[in-house]
């Protein structure tokens, strides 16, 4: 059956294109969601509209057009984007046009093979788990209905639209621009082929800030690569910054809703460090007042920060929809994932690479430093601390949760606290640590560990490596 094809994971549905991410799947999908709007939202100032968007992979117009005509055919008011756009676009899209819900077309950062859908709430945040598994019940339960693209635009049931307008307007609005303008920085931002495009440039433009970009144009393979912005792929923006002596490198993935960096001298500066740097200028230069939030393998650095800080400190399973969450039940200054996601106060519950460069550059023009100096400050007052991650194959090998267990030391530093609610981390009585999960969009498992030392860090990591049999 199609439906066992069909499992949303950690941040929506994903599958490899023409092997079970499928017109016929895609279909299904649309129809579910089609279901799941009509009987469990309410009309939002007497209409139920849904904003649909896509970004640059491989047939994600097609995709979208398909989810689109459905909820057109099911009396739903859709707004299709009129072209590729980052996530954060289409979430901002959703409150903007007082929409129920949002459908982006994207696999994030995963290889180009894939391609995926991600559904966002009314506020704009990602869909929680009890979302995601209502939209599972409803797969297959009614006969797909659709209608032909033309006709929807026709008939007034889909309105072609331009989400990057507003989006772009509330960017400029959001940081300190006229200030930003006038500092004299030097900046380079990776694209990696995906649709964060030239919205940096258009955010910046008619300023003295000198920036370039790199891999912008659309390359729906992403020349052979992987758009996630970890170190193994930015040799490019590493060796730039370096030889051409930029202030600052920043990097998007393939959707635009992740984030990394790059220092002068070309060192890779790390999401956990970034999330870091954005809570004490939102706390210290902007005065934002609130909690702060970081997944359960995030870095020790924002547990100091928190606490010389004074914020309250949440701790969640990995996935942005967690933070996405708290955002709406509480009042967060900032929350970011280790992988790159980060999102901020006065905003939708939302991650936003771009919008996260952008703090980074007003922080540098604020405090009058370069990155590297804000990092320094950022480690001489709270510590140095070293993270790794690696994702190992599952192929021929499983993973024994009750065995990592089991363990009652680590290196030779007593376990002193486990929790498994997200996989299995393994804290020492050193404050270094080791965790192990399951990926929940990859045949994988992913190890993490951090130390005050490069050597522990990668030594704990090897130690993971080795509980997969």
């Amino acid at each position: 059956m199609a439906n066992n094809e069909i499992k949303f994971g950690t941040d929506g549905w994903r599958g490899v294109i023409s092997d079970n991410f499928t017109f016929k799947n895609v279909s299904i999908v649309g129809q579910a969601i089609s279901d799941w709007i009509k009987n469990d939202l309410k009309p939002i100032e007497g209409a139920k509209r849904v904003a649909v968007g896509y970004d640059t992979r491989f047939l994600g117009r097609e995709y979208a057009q398909i989810i689109g005509c459905i909820l057109a055919k099911n009396d739903i008011e859709v707004y299709f984007s009129d072209k590729p756009i980052p996530t954060p676009a289409i979430s901002y899209g959703v409150v903007k046009i007082k929409g129920v819900a949002g459908i982006m077309i994207t696999a994030s950062h995963n290889p180009a093979k894939f391609n995926g859908v991600k559904i966002k709430t009314s506020q704009g945040g990602g869909a929680s788990t009890e979302i995601t598994k209502k939209v599972e019940q409803y797969l297959e339960k009614t006969t797909v209905k659709t209608m032909e693209f033309d006709a929807a635009v026709q008939e007034g049931r889909m309105k072609i639209h331009d989400f990057t307008v507003a989006y772009l307007k509330f960017m400029k609005s959001y940081i300190d621009l006229k200030r930003i303008k006038k500092a004299r920085f030097k900046v380079v931002q990776d694209v990696m082929h995906g649709s964060g495009g030239r919205l940096l440039e258009e955010v910046l433009k008619g300023g003295s800030i000198r920036l370039s970009l790199l891999r912008s144009e659309i390359n729906p393979y992403f020349n052979g690569g992987k758009p996630e912005p970890v170190v193994e792929y930015l040799e490019g923006i590493l060796n730039k910054v370096k030889k051409e002596k930029f202030d600052l490198g920043l990097v998007l993935d393939g959707d635009a809703d992740r984030i990394a960096a790059v220092a002068p001298g070309g060192e890779f500066i790390s999401p956990q460090r970034i999330l870091g740097l954005i809570i004490l200028h939102l706390v210290r230069n902007r005065g934002c007042q609130g909690g702060v939030v970081k997944t359960t393998c995030g870095t020790v650095l924002i547990d100091n920060i928190a606490k010389k800080l004074g914020l309250k400190l949440y701790e969640t399973p990995v996935g942005f929809k967690y933070i996405s969450d708290l955002m709406v039940s509480e009042r967060i200054i900032a929350g970011g994932e280790e992988a790159g996601g980060i999102g901020v106060q006065d905003y939708i519950p939302e991650r936003d690479g771009t919008l996260a460069g952008l703090l980074l550059l007003e922080m540098m023009v604020y405090e009058k430093k370069n990155i590297k100096r804000l990092l320094s400050d950022m480690e001489k007052e709270f510590g140095r601390y070293y993270y790794e991650r690696s994702d190992l194959d599952l192929k021929g090998r499983t993973f024994d949760e009750n065995r990592m267990k089991a363990i009652k030391d680590l290196l030779g530093k007593k376990v002193v606290k486990m929790t498994d609610f997200d996989g299995v981390k393994l804290v020492c009585e050193d404050g270094s640590w080791l965790m192990l999960r399951p990926s929940g969009t990859e045949p994988l498992v992913r190890a993490y560990s951090e130390a005050t030392s490069l050597k522990k860090a990668k030594e704990l990591l090897r130690v993971g490596e080795g509980l997969l049999r």
